[in-house]
């Protein structure tokens, strides 16, 4: 196996050696992975029959329920329990390692208790660590960059990747010295792992509640305190002139840039940014909207800073006093547009205009967008808060699974 180059940084750094998987700790040793551990294929395609499958039964685990180092089992994908014992050779004992062995390599999750007794299927294989070894310290290894790169690099196959024993057994992974710094490793990824799990829960639940609430304050069902009183339905085109963008002129785009107008082109018109950089049509007032009239039609965005529409955006800029945050919310919950053009699907402002909304007053408007704005924000944050935390295990992972920070 060729010696990679290490990093400069490591190479002067006391206490280390270069090694076929790079720079490690003095004290680590760089074993083939078959000295400490044996494998298991799972069985043919043929050992199993349709008449085998049954909802609800003893799950099969195949490389697509294998995600993100879980085993996420599908209860179509499941065998009988009388199938299940004649293939018990390829049961999985809680503490094992199952890795998918075709396409995505890096697919391989630590079978846990309550996975005791499901059957590797025919596209995954099963790694049973020896004594030396943590079987959670394994699979992270396993699925680590540098590793997964090194598995695909000896693994065959010209149109789809396999994995074998042969090349398992002598994929070479760097090992701590003893198994509870092994345990200590994997136990401090665990933790990252359960933080990124309670952020993404939060996250799942906090857009469930905006689901919710959209549901009631768009519709009238709630009303904020201080709000009573009817409201008005109207047409879009008794509360805005609704008319398309300009058409695109390369010649002109590419001559004069003006960043204070960005506009929005085809399905870009969900962003602030649009396809060909900047151009010299005239910028539309801010506080108007935009609905997409290509591609993915109907999607409704607020402006609150001059832009340049062109291409097939369809701009709504408003007739009277209103709220265009809670506009766009409105269209975007209340409104499902039924395209009437023929040939390619597309909007038309004649189209839009003559559905209807039922509006409030503009104060109530405002309360309303505040509201939502503010769970947006909290949404936002908390997005920004499991990237980071996404980030930070990848980091983790790369410092303490090559032993560039030990634990004490």
């Amino acid at each position: 196996m060729e010696v990679r180059e290490p990093s400069a940084k490591y190479l002067a750094r006391p206490g280390y050696k270069q090694t076929e998987v790079g720079a490690v700790p003095e004290d680590w040793k760089v074993s083939k992975l078959g000295g400490h551990a044996t494998f298991k294929t799972g069985p043919f395609g043929s050992a199993l029959h349709q008449s085998d499958y049954v909802d609800g039964g003893v799950p099969v685990i195949n490389p697509m329920q294998i995600i993100d180092g879980r085993i996420q089992p599908t209860p179509s994908m499941a065998i009988t329990e009388q199938a299940a014992r004649k293939l018990s050779e390829f049961r999985l004992s809680a503490g094992n390692i199952i890795i998918g062995r075709r396409g995505d390599m890096g697919r391989c999750a630590f079978v846990r208790t309550e996975e005791h007794g499901w059957l590797c299927g025919t596209g995954s294989m099963i790694i049973r660590t020896g004594p030396t070894l943590d079987a959670c310290f394994i699979q992270r290894v396993l699925s680590s960059p540098p590793i997964i790169a090194e598995i695909e690099n000896a693994s065959v196959g010209s149109t789809m990747i396999n994995l074998n024993q042969g090349t398992l057994g002598n994929l070479l992974v760097p090992l701590p010295p003893t198994k509870a710094e092994q345990e200590a490793i994997a136990e401090a990824l665990s933790d990252a792992d359960a933080l990124i799990e309670s952020l993404e829960q939060l996250l799942a639940k906090k857009r469930h509640i905006k689901q919710g609430a959209m549901q009631e304050l768009l519709t009238g069902k709630k009303r904020l305190p201080g709000f009573s009183g009817k409201w008005q339905v109207k047409r879009l085109g008794e509360l805005f002139d609704v008319f398309a963008g300009g058409d695109f002129d390369p010649s002109r785009s590419s001559t004069v840039r003006d960043e204070r107008h960005p506009f929005p082109v085809y399905s870009n018109a969900v962003t602030d940014s649009g396809l060909y950089g900047f151009c010299a049509y005239s910028a539309y007032p801010a506080s108007t909207i935009t609905v997409t009239a290509r591609g993915t039609l109907g999607v409704a965005n607020f402006r609150n800073h001059p832009y340049t529409a062109i291409g097939r955006v369809l701009v709504l800029q408003p007739k009277l006093e209103l709220d265009g945050r809670f506009l766009s919310a409105l269209i975007n919950n209340r409104i499902t547009f039924v395209i009437e053009s023929t040939g390619v699907p597309q909007l038309t402002a004649p189209q839009i205009s003559k559905y209807v909304v039922p509006t409030p007053t503009c104060a109530e408007q405002t309360a309303i967008a505040a509201i939502l704005s503010d769970m947006d924000a909290e949404i936002i944050a908390l997005d920004a808060k499991l990237a980071k935390a996404r980030n930070l295990k990848q980091g983790m992972m790369q410092e303490l699974l090559t032993g560039r920070i030990r634990l004490i």
